[in-house]
């Protein structure tokens, strides 16, 4: 199963200095090191990053949307809680009325 991978762009202040580095060193890949570094702060958060793959992916199968998760969520536990309480509804249709 091929993976889907969606790309957005975000602005990110540098300095001159660092400008000037990635210009003299056209072949660094200046977003893999942003990703580097996000990697890092997620492992200093205690972020599991298969685990909130997951729950992403989990989401989006859920039917939300990446801009609906974000408006819903704004850390791991609540991306948890969005998914498992979707879990827990029954399907549209499924209840019985006595």
């Amino acid at each position: 199963m091929a993976t889907l991978t969606r790309m957005i762009s975000r602005s990110v202040t540098i300095e001159e200095i660092d400008d000037l580095y990635l210009m003299w060193n056209e072949h660094i890949n200046a977003s893999a090191l942003y990703r580097r570094a996000l990697r890092e702060e997620m492992k200093v958060r205690g972020v599991d990053r298969d685990e909130f793959r997951t729950l992403l992916d989990r989401a989006r199968e859920q039917g939300y949307t990446l801009d609906t998760i974000a408006e819903e969520t704004n850390r791991l536990d609540d991306l948890r809680s969005l998914v498992e309480d979707q879990q827990r509804q029954p399907p549209a249709g499924d209840a019985t009325d006595n």
